[in-house]
């Protein structure tokens, strides 16, 4: 048993849970260059227990109502099969030593994430944009196109590098279906579930899973992803923007140190605490807030009783 495996299990799960995204592109470059797991098993014991991990969170966002079912049906409908084949890419990329690919597409992902990240940041600082936000979409034909679309694409970047599923989708989400960053959450954790069992199951039969360190982060990411997706709902929509954006900065940042550009991993310990300290910082205000309402219904209940007329001594 590891220690430091569970514990940043649970750390990442938590994030999953809360956020949707922060699996794969944090988990797989952290067993490489903390845990010297080779890169093809990080991958491939990354999707497996990223799996069992989302499963959780989804089935927690949907009894919460979080899900938008009929737009994760849609996507999975594009990424289930394109993660199957970038499973089957990646291993004739590892037969013929095509590492300047995988590291080009690392590193134009991680650009992605990084503007990305600072677009969303800036978001949800400008609170005119949130008015066109909508919890549900009537899917319409080019609504279900873009959606399968938006599937194809994240379900072959997981397939060949593990990384991306929540954050793609989570800005496809954003950007292309305007939804509101609770449902934003719910839905990508939903249908992550349904991709990572795809191209987990692709893993396994291609021998890529070590099922020993997949057990040791499972034994932190479980409970964290259900304490993650549990406080998602309670976490007021600004912070949960902001949180997205710490997420997919860090991601990014993760995924230009897997392409081997130099970067030391110390420079992704702000976006963990960064989260961390949202967190305390949102609990203070929530507990203040409870007190100022209790305190407030309180001083009206005491005004009531003084306003009440005094009883009038019964006449002779």
């Amino acid at each position: 048993m590891d220690f430091a495996l569970i514990a940043f299990g649970l750390g990442v799960g938590i994030l999953v849970g809360m956020t949707g995204i922060g699996g794969g592109s944090l988990m797989t470059p952290m067993l490489i260059l903390v845990f010297g797991v080779t890169p093809i098993t990080a991958i491939g014991t990354d999707l497996a227990y990223a799996a069992v991990t989302k499963t959780v969170g989804g089935y927690k966002h949907w009894t919460q109502k979080t899900v938008d079912l009929r737009l994760s049906s849609w996507m999975a409908l594009g990424s289930v099969p394109a993660a199957i084949l970038g499973v089957y890419v990646l291993d004739l990329l590892e037969k013929a030593a095509g590492q300047d690919f995988d590291d080009l597409l690392l590193t134009l992902l991680a650009v992605a994430l990084l503007l990305t990240g600072a677009a969303t940041l800036v978001r949800a600082f400008l609170k005119s944009m949130h008015e066109r936000e909508r919890d549900t979409i009537e899917m319409e034909t080019r609504h279900k196109v873009a959606a399968v679309l938006l599937g194809l694409c994240v379900g072959f970047v997981l397939g060949i590098t593990s990384a991306g599923s929540g954050a793609l989708i989570a800005v496809g989400l954003i950007l292309l279906f305007r939804l509101t960053p609770t449902r934003v959450v719910g839905t990508d954790v939903f249908h992550a579930a349904i991709l990572l069992w795809a191209a987990g199951l692709a893993h396994i039969v291609a021998g890529n899973v070590d099922f020993g360190l997949a057990g040791n982060i499972l034994i932190g990411s479980v409970p964290g992803v259900w304490l993650g997706s549990h406080w998602s709902v309670r976490v007021q929509p600004a912070v949960l923007r902001t949180t997205l954006a710490l997420v997919l900065i860090g991601a990014g940042i993760a995924l230009l140190i897997k392409a081997g550009l130099g970067i030391p991993t110390w420079v992704l310990v702000p976006f963990p605490l960064g989260v961390v300290i949202l967190m305390i910082v949102t609990m203070v205000r929530s507990r203040r807030a409870r007190e100022a309402a209790r305190a407030a219904e309180i001083a009206r209940a005491e005004a009531a009783t003084r306003k009440r007329p005094e009883p009038t001594a019964a006449s002779p």
